[in-house]
């Protein structure tokens, strides 16, 4: 398994936790790691910098030979009005979220397509259904990743590969640390349930979409909090 943006938070969480079900894996960042466990490799890489992705799966495949489910968790967010947002803070956003992405996915199914099979998650946000104001950018670049998602579904089936998306709302990471507490309290009363979301609510859905018996689901992104 590999995660991206696995030094911190929820995918410092879904590292953890997949290693606890005995899953090899392998996460990155733009700095080192202090998780120190046997069956975990860590890579320090910018996720958008295409020349530096294709080394760690160089890397991966002489490593491991194979890779069999991939979550795409790197992600930063900025909470700007539209008007005030600097364009440098665009293509961060869209560098990160988008191309970082694409990038993961698509070295990551050169890899699985030779055995036929394999699990891709993309994470996207609740900010983009409910269309929040402050976090155009943000939103936006997640509405990417549901396209990418839904598309790449239908490109990679031939090769047994599941594409799907998991939507989290508000998790205590560092991610809202610096969100007023009535925005996220605005947010959450948009949920059919209203309270932050848990870590293990986003393991959750991925392990419903990573499991042998989901061969069928492809191509769905499933939102939490009840968010539709």
């Amino acid at each position: 398994m590999l995660i991206t943006g696995s030094r911190k938070g929820i995918g410092r969480y879904l590292a953890e936790y997949y290693l606890k079900q005995g899953y090899t894996v392998a996460g990155c960042s733009r700095e080192a790691s202090d998780l120190q466990d046997g069956h975990y490799k860590h890579y320090c890489v910018d996720i958008a910098d295409e020349a530096q992705v294709k080394k760690v799966f160089i890397d991966l495949q002489k490593s491991f030979g194979t890779l069999d489910v991939l979550i795409n968790n790197a992600g930063i967010a900025s909470m700007n009005n539209l008007l005030l947002t600097p364009v440098k803070t665009v293509q961060q956003i869209l560098n990160t979220n988008v191309v970082g992405t694409f990038l993961f996915c698509r070295e990551s199914a050169k890899l699985m397509m030779k055995n036929k099979t394999g699990r891709i998650v993309n994470f996207t946000t609740v900010a983009t259904p409910l269309q929040l104001e402050g976090e155009a950018i943000y939103a936006a670049s997640k509405a990417a990743i549901v396209n990418l998602t839904q598309i790449m579904a239908k490109e990679f089936s031939p090769y047994g590969i599941t594409v799907n998306a998991v939507g989290p709302c508000p998790v205590q990471t560092d991610l809202i640390k610096s969100v007023p507490k009535e925005k996220i309290d605005a947010i959450i009363s948009k949920q059919s349930i209203h309270r932050l979301g848990e870590f293990k609510d986003v393991s959750n859905v991925i392990d419903f979409f990573i499991s042998k018996d989901s061969n069928f689901v492809t191509g769905q992104t499933i939102y939490l909090g009840g968010i539709s």
